[in-house]
């Protein structure tokens, strides 16, 4: 499954967007075609579980980098395609500058990693992935029937989905933010992929990939859906919304065939479990939450404030790799305070946040 080894739980990874409680309910529930396709992406997922790419520059390469003469920011994407098969990446079929291509996996895949690269550079002054100006790959039409997309150490991968309950995986802008925050969480903090920091891990991901599709609706906070992959489903419907929802964790989704949403909103319903890491795609719904209602107290562009304190608290020295939910939000106020004051209302509003899903 799309998660890492439980012996070093940091070192081996692939990051999904679909979670695997999602795709074992499918298993049990769905029609054969759609049970048969679960099986084939859980077993593909498991495969590619334990590869990590190897050219995610490090703290040092990156400062060696900046320090290059000659180093400039600039965008250069690269669009692959597998031919529905498993190797990595397949055949250029889009460059940086190239015209659109007329396959729609390939075109929204190469604007999702542009409006990622945009978010994170005209708002917080960072030059790709790794700040260094790392090139940004993506391979579409991977595998056949796959459901999911996963970030991998190195690139982006997409399936076409199922045809039946999911579309192609590139539908989604915010899958495509989610899943590329990855790499920029792995370079910056590390969080290890386990429990409470795992779940923060997960949790990051979702609050930039998120602001990805905000920004590029110029939405404000109270206008958002706050959804993770709403565009994912051929079928939508009141039971079946998205993937995750930031608003109301819990109520993405509750169907005969997906089951029910099981993540919480608060630590009241913490879940303990072994499965998926401890929960990471589970219990990651509590610290989504406190970011939805910090920047909706807050107010306005959700990436200008609460996004900012976030983004500071992801490159804050004193986030270790094992971070609780407890210190990641303490952190988050130090930096609301130092960005905006003690006592400022985007302090109080980080503060009640946590407090409301019963962290601080």
């Amino acid at each position: 499954m799309c998660n890492q080894s439980k012996t070093t739980p940091h070192r081996h990874s692939i990051h999904c967007i679909l979670p695997p409680h999602m795709l074992s309910e499918i298993a049990k529930n769905g029609t054969t075609p759609q049970r048969e396709f679960a099986i084939e992406t859980l077993s593909v997922d498991n495969s590619f579980r334990n590869f990590r790419a190897t050219n995610v520059a490090s703290g040092a390469q990156r400062q060696m980098l900046a320090a290059m003469p000659g180093t400039t920011a600039a965008l250069k994407r690269t669009i692959y395609d597998a031919g529905n098969e498993q190797s990595l990446p397949g055949d250029v079929v889009r460059a940086e500058g190239a015209p659109a291509s007329g396959d729609a996996s390939v075109d929204e895949a190469y604007d999702g990693l542009g409006a990622t690269y945009e978010l994170f550079f005209e708002e917080f002054k960072r030059n790709s992935i790794d700040d260094a100006g790392m090139p940004l790959n993506a391979t579409v039409h991977f595998d056949e029937d796959y459901d999911n997309a996963f970030w991998n150490g190195s690139q982006m991968v997409f399936g076409d989905g199922d045809g039946e309950l999911f579309t192609r995986f590139t539908a989604s802008v915010d899958v495509i933010g989610h899943e590329l925050s990855h790499g920029v969480t792995e370079v910056e903090a590390g969080l290890v992929y386990e429990g409470q920091s795992g779940a923060l891990n997960e949790s990051v991901s979702d609050v930039f990939g998120s602001l990805v599709k905000q920004y590029g609706l110029k939405q404000t906070a109270d206008q958002a859906d706050w959804l993770i992959g709403a565009q994912l489903f051929l079928e939508p419907g009141p039971n079946r919304q998205a993937i995750r929802s930031m608003k109301a964790p819990g109520t993405a989704y509750d169907d005969n065939v997906l089951g029910k949403d099981p993540q919480p909103a608060t630590m009241a319903d913490y879940v303990v479990t072994v499965q998926d890491n401890g929960g990471v795609h589970i219990n990651s719904g509590i610290p989504n939450h406190a970011f939805y209602l910090a920047a909706v107290a807050i107010g306005g562009h959700a990436w200008e404030k609460a996004g900012k304190i976030w983004y500071d608290t992801l490159l804050d020295a004193r986030l270790k790799p094992k971070s609780t939910f407890r210190a990641f939000a303490k952190l988050t106020r130090s930096n609301a305070e130092k960005l905006f004051g003690v006592g400022s209302a985007e302090a109080k509003a980080v503060i009640q946040a946590w407090k409301d899903v019963g962290v601080l």
